[in-house]
């Protein structure tokens, strides 16, 4: 194994010598001293908080080298410096240098959509790492800096990537997808999110489609087969050069999921893909994520993966904190069951999460309770949007609701009396409600964008009901 960068590398990208320090090769990238590992390139970001007031606490830290502005004045402390006339561009040419340092057989994957992003993301993680050096995201590092620091990443041993591109605004996705040129691109879904940014949801399809535009000619554009923008998505592939390839439970789907059947526990379905078919059990529950699994079986068979032996992979694949993630927690002699998917919402993944809420079996939790958040950037749709969430709940047959925000207001005031567990304005207060109200027996769902601040909720309610462990 070689070490991710050597000095000369790093000064032949960057079109820069290091000044000071011993020119050690660098063994991973930082944007952030709290993470850091001994040997990083330390990378100083002008982004929420400029990074180069953190320099010299890298250096202490151990960083082997530090990536700053010209205008940057050295401190005692410091190593070698690589000074730019700008650290993001420049640690998107160390991204660029990565992806095309790659072995030729080498294969990426990129992965956008409204929801199910991050999750779609991991399960390919899990089912490339079965098959090869397998280099992924971390977390949800899918914007203008996340990109190219997850590529800067990129051992060149590399066998297999996967980029999760996120985007808030037109024409974000476009130099990203260009940066990690994916041989096969998935879009999960196109949902009414960010409206307040664009004018329709045809747009947000438009902005979703750009991660098309870095698909070598012929490369794999993965849609979803039912969604209403599935023919503009693929009109836009195929202008683009691009194959599409559908993924669904229609029959009429590339790759299609036959005899799905779901519980708490997880969910089973036959996968047709390629001309055969093989059974898939998946340890995450919910209709959503197997969805999100036929995607992940078109893109390894796009890339020429086994697509058996990597989807395996998913039945031991539990699902990540904040995005469906179960605990349990002991109440007054007997135990609730938690679903922790306090990290994002939108509509559509809403309504998904209050699904898989009604696949727990009331044999087993008597009581549903969904403790629901604002879901943000909705703009002038937000008020409709949240209280139409209404018949997702009756659909899901919800005993109480606890609701924060002002966005859910509306939805709150909709509901009958009986469903009606508390409002308030904040997480916080709905939190000390929630705990107050809570008895053996219940499953309570937790949902919201990550803004309203719901997962401190989640984390309120472990460290009060006990350990911090998986439900069976």
């Amino acid at each position: 194994m070689h070490p991710l960068w050597s000095s000369s590398e790093l000064s032949a990208v960057l079109a820069v010598d290091a000044e000071g320090g011993s020119g050690e090769p660098v063994t991973g990238v930082s944007i952030d001293t709290r993470s850091l590992q001994p040997g990083d390139l330390f990378v100083a970001l002008k982004d929420q908080r400029d990074g180069h007031d953190f320099v010299s606490a890298a250096f202490k830290a151990g960083a082997a080298a530090a990536l700053v502005s010209e205008s940057y004045s050295r401190q005692p402390e410091d190593g070698a410096l690589f000074r730019v006339p700008d650290t993001l561009r420049a640690l998107e040419a160390l991204g660029v240098a990565a992806r095309e340092r790659l072995a030729s057989d080498a294969r990426i994957v990129g992965v956008t959509g409204s929801a199910g992003k991050t999750g779609t993301k991991e399960m390919l993680r899990a089912c490339l790492s079965r098959i090869g050096a397998t280099h992924a995201s971390e977390k949800s590092y899918n914007n203008h800096w996340g990109v190219p620091l997850t590529l800067a990443r990129m051992p060149r041993e590399t066998k297999f990537g996967v980029f999760e591109i996120g985007m808030n605004h037109a024409d974000e996705i476009r130099p990203l997808t260009k940066m990690v040129r994916p041989h096969a691109a998935i879009i999960t879904t196109v949902e009414p999110v960010h409206l307040e940014h664009f004018s329709s949801v045809e747009a947000i399809a438009d902005a979703k489609g750009e991660i098309f535009e870095g698909l070598p000619p012929g490369g794999a554009a993965i849609i979803k087969f039912d969604n209403p923008h599935a023919s503009r998505l693929k009109a836009t592939a195929e202008r683009l050069g691009a194959k599409p390839i559908t993924f669904g439970f229609d029959g009429g789907a590339d790759v299609q999921g036959l005899n799905f059947t779901a519980s708490d526990s997880g969910s089973d379905m036959m996968i047709v893909v390629g001309g055969g078919s093989f059974p898939v059990h998946l340890a995450m529950p919910g209709r959503h994520i197997a969805e999100n699994a036929l995607a992940v079986a078109a893109a390894l068979y796009s890339i020429g993966a086994d697509v058996r032996a990597g989807l395996d992979a998913l039945a031991g694949l539990a699902p990540p904190s904040g995005r469906g993630a179960r605990s349990s927690l002991h109440i007054r002699g007997g135990e609730a069951l938690l679903i922790d998917e306090s990290y994002n919402a939108n509509p559509a993944s809403m309504k998904a999460a209050l699904a898989t809420l009604a696949a727990v079996p009331r044999a087993k939790y008597s009581r549903r309770i969904a403790v629901l958040g604002d879901m943000l950037e909705l703009g002038s749709e937000a008020p409709a949007l949240h209280t139409g969430l209404k018949g997702a709940i009756d659909e899901a047959e919800v005993d109480l609701v606890f609701a924060c925000g002002p966005h859910m207001k509306g939805l709150y005031d909709a509901l009958p009396a009986a469903k009606k567990g508390g409002y308030a304005l904040t997480s916080q207060s709905i939190g000390t409600a929630l705990a107050e109200n809570l008895r053996a027996g219940d499953v309570v769902m937790v949902k919201a964008s990550n803004g309203t601040r719901l997962g401190p909720v989640v984390a309120a309610l472990k460290t009060q009901f006990g350990k911090d462990e998986p439900a069976a």
